[in-house]
């Protein structure tokens, strides 16, 4: 295979499962960042080259250029796969200037950042008849009377672009309990410049968000397909997946397929869901439109994502492929999910007998593998330096 394949990014698990994925099928993997620091993916023994290029947030311009420059130095068209929200909005913005030299499955402009955009989201899942929470802006000129008699507390302020919120704010979402708390949230967010909804919570524990987890081809059909179930979550309630395991929902398929070919979408892409433990119906809480968490669950079940777009990019597309009954695996980030449990426990959520009883499934792990090993070693490290950091730094105080 001459065509190369370029990931960005080497400081998230996300990344090396995709490197991973890519490299055990004798890929030529490059990892493109913007610092050697934390970078634990790059320890890769699949990784075959690593380039250090300006930061695609802070210098896009550089940014660009330099994956152009890459580019046009190879003897094929390499394929573009970015791991993380900017990245992805960054490519999305360059995406016509970006094709002519990368292979890359969307093709609409500007696609990417709709789903990914609270507000263009929920405009699209409306017109495609899909459930999305009660939402109200946050300019909205009747704001508290909405909140106090539609949306009741608590309830969320969320961001209209995730990526940029979290960058800002190292969170998802705020949480208010009341008026004060809903004012002071909506404060934080106009001093930081980022505009926000307000938004019911769907009532249901964490194992009521569910995802579907979808290929769609060059004709925007999907053609590989999963849907997952969470079990916890980090940050607790509002979280990224730390334990999520392989639940066959075919009512989930059916609604996210529609979505995404209605929508004329190409590509990976996961829909997050939350199941309404009142009245049992699916809300659509979220779209990622890059290579979800919990990717290495994918791949040990049989759904390499990654390599199904890396095949497709280059004309030899895989046979399709989805499961029609549960399959016994899970995915689990060791480090966040004990801090998740930590919470789970202290707040009643959870006992630990629940918990002991969960550790026993079958895993897929997000940094560990046999044989692939020095990631997990340099993420470790990583850790370790961060905890004694802490150590030292708590008896200087006192």
């Amino acid at each position: 295979m001459n065509n190369k394949a370029v990931v960005l990014g080497t400081n998230y698990y996300i990344a090396l499962s995709v490197i991973r994925c890519l490299g055990a099928h004798g890929i030529e993997v490059v990892a493109i960042d913007y610092s050697e620091k934390d970078t634990y993916a790059a320890k890769s023994k699949y990784l075959s080259e690593r380039l250090i290029a300006p930061h695609y947030k802070k210098d896009t311009k550089g940014f660009i250029e330099f994956l152009i420059d890459y580019a046009k130095k190879q003897e094929s068209p390499p394929v573009l796969m970015p791991c993380h929200d900017l990245q992805v909005e960054v490519i999305d913005a360059h995406l016509e200037e970006l094709k002519k030299y990368y292979l890359i499955p969307q093709t609409e402009p500007g696609l990417w950042t709709k789903v990914m955009h609270k507000n263009s989201l929920y405009e699209l899942a409306m017109e495609q008849g899909v459930l999305v929470p009660e939402t109200v802006r946050a300019d909205d000129e009747d704001l508290i009377n909405k909140v106090e008699n539609i949306i009741k507390f608590p309830c969320i302020v969320k961001p209209v672009d995730s990526p940029s919120f979290v960058a800002k704010f190292r969170r998802k979402l705020f949480k208010v309990n009341n008026v004060e708390e809903l004012q002071e949230a909506l404060k934080k967010a106009k001093d930081a410049g980022l505009e926000v909804v307000v938004q019911r919570i769907i009532p249901g524990f964490d194992d009521h968000m569910y995802t579907f987890d979808a290929y769609l081809n060059q004709d925007s059909k999907v053609t590989h397909w999963s849907t997952c179930q969470k079990y916890r979550q980090f940050p607790i309630n509002f979280g990224a997946s730390v334990y999520t395991g392989h639940k066959y929902v075919p009512e989930l398929y059916e609604i996210g397929a529609k979505f995404f070919e209605g929508i004329k979408y190409k590509g990976f892409a996961e829909i997050e869901f939350k199941k309404d433990a009142e009245t049992g119906k699916f809300y659509m809480i979220e779209v990622n439109a890059r290579t979800t968490n919990f990717n290495n669950l994918l791949y040990k079940l049989g759904l390499n994502m990654p390599y199904i777009n890396y095949r497709e990019m280059i004309g030899e597309p895989l046979e399709p492929k989805h499961f029609t009954e549960d399959q016994n695996l899970v995915f689990w980030y060791a480090y966040e999910d004990l801090l998740a449990i930590r919470d789970y426990i202290k707040t009643g959520q959870l006992t630990f007998g629940e918990v002991f009883k969960s550790l026993l499934r079958p895993k897929a792990y997000a940094i560990w593998d046999w044989k692939d090993p020095m990631p997990a070693f340099s993420f470790a490290g990583i850790i370790l330096r961060k905890v004694f950091r802490k150590i030292f730094k708590t008896k200087d105080k006192n």
